[in-house]
């Protein structure tokens, strides 16, 4: 088994190494949307050249709306080389393409500057494995809307005074957050197959592409963040920012939900350091193809804080994040045998990226719960799980990222071991991931 393993991670590198000179040439001399509007190399607004981390610049290209620089050809491109293998898979579907190298998923972006005040980002994803036939075996891919963030903002500068406002139009609940602390930004590289973390996420992460929320934020003083948001379902006439059908994973709100998001930033020399928390109420039907009568109550409430140290030749980011959610059923019979559950969702990253080239970080994910908070519209399984992500990355230019994962589970689905009761064991999910990541 050892000797199999090994030589599938050295046929997994020797891809990465082909894929890699097959891209470089194309996109060593090219630069994105928001790069090109800026004229900034991408370590300017990301810390170390990280995607989508964001530096002091980069939230504030953001919350003015996208609308530094001049205006060019707002388009971008990005794509996921990647291939999986997990120590001990099984025949569920999720360990489908154990061991093999394929063409993960691709973004199209419509991102910049439309006017002085009003910019655009704008993402649609091609899923290359969206759907299986149950039938043939046979893997369907499709495109469907993915982030969108469409931005008005202004900004009033005096001696004593800097103040930024905006009104945004978004389809994800924390997306518009400037951190990368916020759960629309906790997981950077898309995973396709394999097990890459808890089956249970709060509600509040489970809304992308499901929702259609305006909301208006003010930045004062780089020191005081605010923003108070309502989503409601991306139907009717929102239904273009939506994943395009109305299936049983396509999450029911009834009326607009709240969200409001509170942040104290300080920025002094290479340092930056910021402490907020959210809160956002969910009220979903328990039938998604019946958006009629009682709901269920999700109550998230998070707290968050990061830190970054940017001097060149290095970068240092520090995060966590704490999410609590209480869940009631209300009116709803026959889906739960409580009244009332929680759940709760840790998580933490330590990174640091030298010359903005060689890079290495150290994630912990905790989720714990109450056994009926796996009654949600689109998870199962018992919310208990806990592990380790290491990872190691080189940029060998500002457009392209070879990196390595290993997701070590401790627990899962409540259990250190024999979880299914047939003698599987949390650590025969442990994953290796290996991704190419390319923009242009």
């Amino acid at each position: 088994m050892v000797h199999f393993f090994q030589q599938r991670i050295r046929r997994l590198i020797v891809f990465a190494a082909l894929i890699l000179t097959a891209v470089l040439p194309q996109l060593a001399n090219a630069l994105p949307a928001f790069a090109r509007q800026t004229g900034q190399n991408c370590v300017a607004c990301h810390a170390g050249g990280q995607f989508p981390e964001l530096t002091t610049y980069g939230r504030l290209f953001k919350l003015t709306g996208y609308t530094i620089g001049s205006r060019t050809v707002p388009l971008s491109a990005m794509g996921v080389l990647s291939a999986t293998k997990t120590s001990n898979p099984t025949s569920d579907a999720a360990f489908a393409k154990d061991a093999t190298a394929l063409f993960q998923t691709g973004s199209v972006f419509l991102a910049g500057k439309i006017t002085n005040n009003v910019g655009i980002f704008a993402q649609a994803t091609y899923n290359n494995y969206n759907s299986q036939n149950p039938d043939t075996g046979q893997w369907d891919g499709k495109w469907a809307s993915d982030n969108f963030d469409l931005r008005y903002a202004d900004r009033f500068i005096a001696p004593d005074k800097d103040l930024i406002v905006g009104l945004t139009l978004s389809n994800n609940p924390s997306v518009s957050d400037p951190w990368n602390t916020a759960p629309a930004w906790l997981q950077y590289v898309p995973t396709a197959f394999g097990v890459t973390g808890p089956d249970v996420t709060p509600m509040v992460s489970q809304l992308g592409a499901k929702v259609a929320g305006v909301g208006a934020y003010a930045f004062w003083n780089n020191l005081l963040y605010a923003e108070v948001a309502g989503y409601k379902s991306a139907d009717g006439a929102w239904s273009f920012l939506s994943q395009g059908t109305k299936s049983v994973d396509q999450v029911q709100l009834k009326g607009v939900n709240p969200y409001v998001r509170v942040a104290l930033n300080h920025d002094w020399g290479p340092h930056s350091a910021m402490i907020g928390m959210f809160a956002f109420n969910g009220d979903i039907y328990p039938d998604n193809l019946n958006p009629s009568g009682p709901v269920t109550h999700y109550r998230d409430r998070g707290f968050d804080a990061q830190y970054q140290y940017l001097l060149d030749p290095h970068t240092i980011t520090a995060q966590i994040s704490y999410i609590r959610e209480n869940i009631s059923n209300g009116d709803v019979t026959g889906i739960a045998n409580n009244s009332s559950n929680t759940l709760n969702q840790f998580r933490a990253k330590a990174s640091y990226v030298y010359r903005a080239k060689y890079g290495a970080s150290l994630s912990y994910f905790s989720t714990t719960g109450t056994t009926d908070a796996t009654l949600y519209p689109t998870n199962t399984g018992n919310p208990d799980a806990r592990g380790w992500v290491p990872e190691v990355f080189w940029m060998p230019v500002q457009y392209v990222r070879v990196g390595a994962q290993y997701f070590s589970f401790n627990r899962y689905q409540g259990a250190s071991s024999n979880y299914d009761g047939a003698g599987r064991n949390p650590k025969d999910n442990n994953t290796f991931f290996l991704y190419v990541w390319g923009a242009y």
